[in-house]
């Protein structure tokens, strides 16, 4: 691809004939409006969104967006990389408006209790993206990432919400935390990163398993094994816009508009026929998220 190609929107894809729900994306990443990026979505047959929250602000944002559009759903969180962010004022975290004072565990208590108060309101469906992250957060974020991870859990049990976990090279520990502390009733792990033994641990937990355009990657055989083991009511697409934009486009921004591009891969890898796996994963998101 040329370089100034990576500017360049991808093409709108062929459209569903069943409409789908993108499970997981950042609309407050992207460059069009929230009214534009639904309506390209919509008119490829991606007619719902979930709109994930990852520090305070975006998690208020995502709870007001959902509040006015019937089509998207949000969900609220301290992502994994803000939480040793507010207690060590950690200049890698996730959040992106520069280096903060250190807060303390009585700082992250406070951020907690907003998202708290935040999951209680109708729009928010789930709880997350939350989770472990052991690429970018060393072992002095470690603590603070595993009290976060913890008490995220507990909130979207108190709350009947769906939890939404962010697992990155962090397997064995994000599954060991859910059994500790019980899981929710619906828990999806967004952009699932895990290999085919994995999937059946997960199978066997009931767990949702969301794929990202990375499933395209040439590099991904792990994902698309995990993706062929994977019980067809247990699995959704989401799109991390603007992250991880599916092959043949990977490199330029991602967008709600191109599940149907993932969606199309995920059914051939699943040796299903498209429409059987926008219709599995529209129930399962629909599942999934209580909508």
């Amino acid at each position: 691809m040329a370089p100034q190609d990576k500017n360049t929107p991808p093409p709108l894809p062929e459209p569903l004939r069943v409409a789908v729900a993108d499970s997981h994306t950042h609309l407050d990443m992207q460059d069009s409006s929230v009214e534009e990026a639904l309506a390209k979505a919509a008119s490829v047959g991606v007619t719902t969104v979930v709109q994930v929250g990852c520090d305070l602000a975006g998690s208020r944002w995502a709870a007001e967006t959902a509040a006015a559009h019937d089509s998207v759903h949000a969900t609220v969180a301290l992502h994994p990389n803000e939480a040793p962010r507010i207690v060590l004022g950690d200049p890698d975290g996730w959040s992106r408006q520069g280096a903060r004072e250190p807060g303390g565990d009585s700082a992250l208590d406070e951020a907690l209790a907003e998202i708290d108060r935040l999951a209680a309101l109708p729009q928010v469906r789930g709880v997350g993206e939350t989770g472990l992250d052991y690429f970018r957060t060393g072992p002095e974020g470690m603590a603070a990432q595993e009290a976060s991870f913890r008490a995220h859990i507990e909130i979207a049990k108190r709350h009947d919400k769906a939890l939404v976990i962010h697992d990155r090279e962090a397997h064995d520990d994000v599954l060991r935390i859910l059994r500790e502390e019980g899981a929710p009733d619906r828990v999806v792990f967004h952009c699932y990163s895990g290999d085919a033994e994995m999937a059946k641990i997960c199978a066997a937990a009931g767990y949702f398993m969301s794929f990202a355009g990375n499933v395209t990657f040439k590099n991904a055989q792990h994902l698309r094994d995990a993706l062929a083991v994977a019980p067809p009511e247990l699995v959704l697409v989401e799109t991390d816009a603007p992250f991880l934009t599916p092959a043949p486009y990977r490199g330029r921004a991602n967008a709600p508009y191109l599940i149907p591009v993932t969606l199309r891969a995920m059914a051939e890898v699943a040796s299903v026929t498209e429409d059987a796996m926008a219709t599995a994963v529209a129930a399962n998101t629909a599942r999934a998220f209580g909508y």
